[in-house]
């Protein structure tokens, strides 16, 4: 029955509430109406509500069963007086929440046993492939099986490998240039406004230090840091500064030092939280490669001869940057890195678990499902995974289809032995413990000197010579007896940081509560109510715990401190001889325990996650149940009370802490990034240079091919040649083609003075999937336009096609199109480039560039069965020969045969360790399977580079819907035009579920870079368009 008092005392709140709010809850029909939509509140209305609040605790305290009765009593007592119908009617609804609540839960559970088996029978499949060696591996695999036991079962194995610490000997000249990107966020190099966001925390700290700590180390030239430019008026001018300097080298160091690079991307003067960044990821790319360009350039003239020095490594932080170091690592072929800091699938989980929104809540609120892809397009794309902790590894990114702990050991196995991994491949997860900037802890900090905290709260005060910091006397004016020892907490108002159950544990303590004092620093605030709502309930719940148990003059709470105060706050808790707690039910890492143990606090942590492995090192506190209130005080009691243990643990923290140091944190990350680009295959990217001053002014707007041809370059011209022997060869040189494996020298492909691109990827098939006939006009009247501007002769033209390079000649011949006229051709939805003015002779060079993780043969046999939803439609899908080529796999689906989407195919092909960008053409009777670095974007980005075209100077011509990566073409920094009615029948219904994420997350409304031209629009519609671009 004392269950039930708990639930009548709930319900009796609520109607409190709703007597006292009369005006807005007139009648019982809204009160219901507002529990009914409490899961559909705007999640950033700043408004504490009580009656979510008493609500949520009724749902998440008490069983189904108990609220049942609850509601038979209620009826059984009712009589004829409204507050007691109103109290009937809200228990029942109340009821139904919580058996909502229960069938959510259900739902997940089965959706969570559905995604195990599928990733076991992809686990299985793979181990079923890698299962036959041929004798010559056996007999590797005999020879090394002795060297390398099995690991128990019941323990992740140690990383080990061959890689060599990276030393600072003869790594002065190696002249490295790395590139960190954190999108999200205010990152500036000082005063940081840690706290004052969800998107500004822990994260922006780190990225900050690791950028100047890398600057610092020898080898290293030249760090960038890039982050969004935010010119709005909410924020300081500093995040509008397009360039900041984090660290300035030593004279005569040779170096460049660390950079803030911000790129603006979005609208500039408004602040965007991160959730509604995903549409701008494109365009931060654009911009991103921009600068990566121009700064390769610049360092190559100084130290290389001329030669660019390409990144030694792109580095992601967050889902976000991750897919945005994914698409510059495949652009210019260097390895990247990624680190997730908090992890998308595993806070999905979360919240489903809790209960109290659906999955689509969710994903409306968090852009989860966005999220989730971004971090498994980053695992596809990443060679190394920098985490924390073990626990990150096995616990977090083991949700993930990208990476299997199994699959990963035994792929590791096989290289290590020499033997075929059969195309499949696993990113590498190393723990690499953040650093610490040591440089704030002054040498008073490992001593035992209290004077200045004597004379602060000694008889003395009046006459103190040495100034204290006011955050001191902040924090103390809380205290009846700041003699005490002090119990520290520093995080945010969040509740997974679990700051109430530490607070409960506090005041049920009496003798903690005698002996120490609690100070709690929960961000900055001015007013709650202003504050997001999670953070309002967590800072009431503190205030009334404080009055609960009558903790005034205890717990100090103060509302306001600066960054730079953080090392005077730990040296406070320090001279009091108390003690650091991080109570998170879950902490990924536990950063301030490291800051804590640096200035010699002995640390209290959960024992969920991070705060294993930093315990373990550094031996200097005491791990805790983070829902187990006595298990917090007796730790706390036992570190305050016993000095000896307390002196101990302080003297262990202080002599380990240099284990998390910065210089000790950058010599394993570059150790580690070396090992891993001995297997990645760097090619080389070279930049055309482009004359500056034409052959003669007479020629400048002389459309001739010759002008096609860099003035270094090797060339032949047929124009003797008539149109049908003309086609005869490129048939001829697309067969000699074939037989080519990237054998041939590389050579500098460039149209010479080319200025701006315009691009023809517009997919215009009929129902059969084959080309309309109305590509003809739209490519002339492309060139028309064209030729109507005063850039005459300076536009190259790419045509970007899901088609096959012999269906493009095919098509050029029969409607009278002359190939010539194109700079580039892009077949098989960006997997090859031919350039008509070499005889359509391959980019040699862009084969090798995306062939990386490329399976090859390996797919074939795999991608056939896993097409196909149903066994007896195998027949209907098969092996398209005349379209496959070393770099596509392309497969014909019989029309109207049901196969799988890409975002379901893309799931198996990573649980079997299978990285492939998958993309249906020719109106869905087509599935190009190609390397996970090509695509017809990415194509268009290297031509760029590679001729030296800014993508702001390119334009993409395409129609209303397309191939299934036609999303893909619409973003960037790239001027798009629409062409309303070109494309008939197109591939999108096969791109994903309804459950994922939707076109405005990946597409921004509103962009101004793209454009229409109506239906049956002609060359001057199309001018008439450009000219709104300043194309004139």
């Amino acid at each position: 029955m004392a269950r039930n008092e708990w639930i009548n005392s709930y319900l009796e709140a609520i109607l409190d509430v709703g007597t006292s709010n009369q005006k807005r809850f007139e009648s019982n029909s809204k009160i219901v109406q507002k529990l009914g939509d409490m899961n559909r509140k705007d999640p950033q209305e700043k408004v504490f509500s009580p009656i979510k609040y008493f609500v949520e605790e009724v749902v998440n305290s008490f069983d189904e069963s108990d609220l049942y009765k609850t509601w038979i009593k209620v009826i059984a007592t009712r009589n004829t007086r409204e507050r007691s119908n109103r109290l009937e009617n809200i228990c029942w609804r109340i009821w139904h929440l919580a058996r909502k609540k229960k069938q959510i839960v259900w739902d997940d559970g089965i959706r969570l046993s559905k995604r195990r088996d599928e990733r076991e029978q992809g686990r299985n499949d793979a181990e079923e492939d890698l299962s036959e060696l041929s004798e010559g591996e056996k007999e590797k695999s005999d020879v090394v099986t002795t060297l390398d036991p099995p690991p128990r079962d019941h323990m992740m194995p140690r990383i080990r490998s061959e890689m060599q610490i990276w030393s600072e000997d003869d790594k002065s000249s190696r002249n490295l240039y790395i590139v960190l990107i954190s999108m999200h966020g205010l990152v500036r190099g000082e005063n940081m406004e840690l706290g004052r966001d969800s998107d500004t925390g822990g994260q922006v700290k780190y990225v900050v230090e690791l950028a100047r700590a890398l600057a610092n180390t020898e080898g290293v030239h030249r760090v960038d840091l890039l982050t969004r430019q935010i010119s709005s008026p909410e924020v300081d001018s500093s995040y509008g500064e397009p360039v900041e300097m984090l660290s300035c080298p030593p004279e005569g160091s040779g170096s460049c030092g660390s950079y803030i690079i911000r790129i603006p991307c979005g609208s500039r003067d408004k602040y965007i939280p991160k959730e509604s960044l995903w549409p701008h990821i494109h365009e931060f790319v654009d911009g991103a490669l921009n600068h990566i360009v121009d700064i390769a350039r610049s360092l190559g003239e100084q130290v290389n001869g001329g030669k660019p020095i390409w990144p030694y490594v792109i580095h992601g932080h967050y889902a976000d940057a991750g897919e945005v170091a994914a698409h510059l690592a495949g652009t210019l072929n260097v390895p990247m890195v990624l680190t997730g800091h908090s992890l998308g699938r595993n806070k999905f989980e979360q919240l489903l678990k809790q209960g109290r929104n659906t999955r689509e809540d969710i994903n409306r609120t968090y852009k989860i499902m966005r999220r989730i892809e971004a971090e498994e397009l980053s695992l596809d794309a990443a060679e190394m995974v920098v985490t924390s902790t073990r626990q990150e590894i096995e616990a977090q990114w083991g949700l993930y289809d990208g990476f299997d702990i199994n699959l990963e050991r035994k792929l590791r196995v096989r290289r290590r032995r020499g033997v075929s991994c059969f195309g499949r491949y696993m990113p590498r997860m190393v723990v690499i413990p953040p650093g610490m900037d040591f440089s704030y802890v002054l040498t008073q900090d490992s001593q035992d000197a209290d004077a200045d905290l004597k004379s602060l709260i000694g008889p003395d005060r009046n006459q103190i010579k040495k100034p204290v910091p006011p955050i001191w006397s902040e924090i103390m004016r809380f205290f009846t007896n700041p003699h005490k020892p002090t119990i520290l907490a520093l995080s945010r108002p969040d509740p997974k940081k679990n700051v109430t159950t530490l607070l409960k544990a506090f005041g049920e303590c009496q003798p903690l509560r005698e002996l120490a004092n609690l100070t709690l620093i929960l961000g900055n605030r001015d007013d709650i109510e202003e504050m997001s709502n999670s953070s309002s309930v967590v800072l009431m719940n503190v205030l009334k715990l404080i009055d609960q148990y009558d903790l005034y003059g205890q717990v100090a709470y103060p509302k306001h401190h600066k960054q730079s105060e953080v090392p005077d706050i730990y040296r406070l808790a320090a001279k009091t001889k108390g003690v650091f707690i991080n109570p998170a039910l879950v902490e990924p890492f536990g950063l301030t325990l490291i800051e804590a143990a640096a200035y010699g606090l002995p640390i209290v942590a959960t024992k969920n996650g991070g705060p294993v492995d930093i315990v373990k090192a550094l031996n200097n506190g005491l791990l805790v149940d983070p829902h187990d209130q006595q298990a917090i005080s007796d730790a706390l009691l036992k570190l305050v009370a016993n000095k000896h243990l307390w002196a101990e643990c302080r003297k262990n923290g202080l002599k380990n802490i240099h284990r998390f140091s910065w210089p000790e944190h950058c010599r394993n990350y570059l150790s580690h990034v070396e090992h891993c680009r001995n297997r990645h295959p760097t090619s080389s990217l070279d930049i055309m240079k482009v004359p500056e001053e034409p052959i003669s002014d007479s020629l400048g707007d002389v459309d001739d091919i010759s002008l096609r041809f860099s003035m270094d370059g090797d060339f032949k011209l047929n124009g003797e040649l008539d149109a049908s022997t003309r086609q005869r060869k490129l048939v001829n040189a697309i067969s000699q083609m074939n037989s080519m494996k990237g054998s041939s020298p590389s050579v500098l492909y460039s149209p010479g003075r080319r200025q701006m691109l315009f691009v023809i990827t517009v997919d215009s098939y009929d129902d059969n999937g084959d080309i309309k006939a109305n590509l003809e006009d739209i490519i002339k009247n492309v060139m028309k336009t064209a030729g109507l501007t005063s850039g005459k002769g300076k536009i190259g033209f790419v045509l970007a096609t899901g088609s096959s390079v012999q269906e493009v000649v095919e098509m050029t011949k029969k409607y009278l199109i002359n190939l010539e006229d194109f700079d580039a051709i892009v077949c098989n939805s960006g997997s090859e480039i031919y350039y008509p003015w070499r005889d359509m002779e391959v980019d040699a060079d862009y084969e090798t560039h995306v062939k990386y993780k490329w399976p090859g043969e390996s797919i074939s046999s795999v991608i056939l069965r896993l097409a196909c939803t149903e066994p007896e439609t195998e027949d209907d899908i098969t092996e398209y020969t005349s379209a496959c080529s070393t770099r596509c796999y392309a497969i014909s689906v019989k029309q109207g045969v049901q196969t799988r989407r890409v975002d379901d195919l893309r799931q198996r092909l990573r649980m079997r360790g299978l990285r492939c960008n998958i993309v249906y053409t020719h109106a869905a009777t087509r599935l190009n399977v190609i390397p996970l670095c090509a695509s017809r974007l990415q194509a268009v980005r290297y031509l760029s580079i590679r001729w030296g075209i800014d993508m702001t100077k390119s334009v993409l011509f395409l129609g209303e819907k397309g191939d299934t990566d036609y999303e893909d073409l619409l973003g960037g920094l790239h001027k798009t035009i629409i062409l309303k009615g070109a494309v008939g029948s197109d591939s999108e219904k096969l791109l994903r579920s309804d459950e994922n994420f939707k076109r405005e997350d990946v597409v921004p409304r509103d962009s101004p870079n793209i454009s229409y031209v109506e239906e049956n629009g002609g060359p001057p519609e199309i001018l008439s368009t450009l000219e709104t671009y300043g194309i004139k």
